[in-house]
């Protein structure tokens, strides 16, 4: 068994996963608001924020399924969403501080990148062309291309094919909802909860995550054993 909840760095990851709202850009504004507006629209109220961010992490589909009274309200609901949200995204989205640092020192090291989102692919560009993120990955995989979003392992399992490396303890994967430490731990590979993002340790914390990271720059700490590979800048 791998061990749960360790900091001992791997001394050659094959490659670094990242989850992308909540985990490298910072779009809770964004989220909320389009969440609001959603349900104002279609239902004539707002349930607690709370309960949207529970959702944070699945296809958006899947989660206003939980709020739709039909599937095709949810349908519904998911046009709204998307159309508000690109309304206002350029205005409510940013990426988290030391996050270019970090991708900056993983590409120095030749750490293979990429991106594990439930945004569908127009939107989840969008995010990463306005964080000034996109140079970094060579490939995103977004919702719209697989059958089974987050929690099932299908994103992760594509990732690591796109990247040509095999599903492993020395591959990570960092997000910051459960449903991203349930996917890498199906696929196998190691979880790193990203506890900058919206989510609360305690409930992080019921998935046993393999690595715990207070900051962005927290990464680079894995990829430097005994004192070699990038330096934090």
């Amino acid at each position: 068994m791998r061990p749960q909840g360790s900091q001992t760095p791997i001394a050659s990851w094959r490659a670094v996963l990242f989850d992308l709202d909540g985990t490298l850009a910072d779009t809770v504004d964004l989220i909320l608001r389009s969440f609001r507006h959603t349900m104002d629209a279609h239902l004539g109220e707002v349930p607690p924020d709370a309960r949207w961010l529970e959702t944070i992490g699945r296809p958006l589909r899947d989660s206003l399924r939980l709020f739709a009274r039909s599937s095709e309200e949810a349908s519904l609901m998911a046009e709204t969403y998307v159309t508000f949200q690109r309304a206002c995204h350029d205005d409510l989205v940013s990426h988290y501080r030391e996050v270019p640092e970090l991708l900056a020192g993983l590409a120095a090291a030749e750490i293979p990148l990429a991106v594990v989102t439930s945004k569908r692919r127009e939107m989840a560009l969008r995010t990463l062309d306005r964080c000034g993120l996109g140079r970094y990955f060579e490939h995103v995989v977004c919702a719209d291309e697989v059958e089974r979003g987050k929690p099932d392992p299908e994103p992760v399992y594509l990732a690591v094919t796109r990247l040509g490396v095999p599903a492993g303890p020395d591959v990570l994967f960092v997000g910051d909802s459960v449903f991203d430490m349930r996917a890498g731990r199906a696929a196998g590979v190691s979880t790193g909860a990203a506890l900058w993002g919206p989510i609360d340790r305690e409930v992080l914390a019921a998935e046993n995550p393999d690595h715990w990271l207070g900051g962005p720059l927290e990464v680079l700490d894995l990829v430097r054993p005994s004192g070699t590979g990038p330096q934090r800048p």
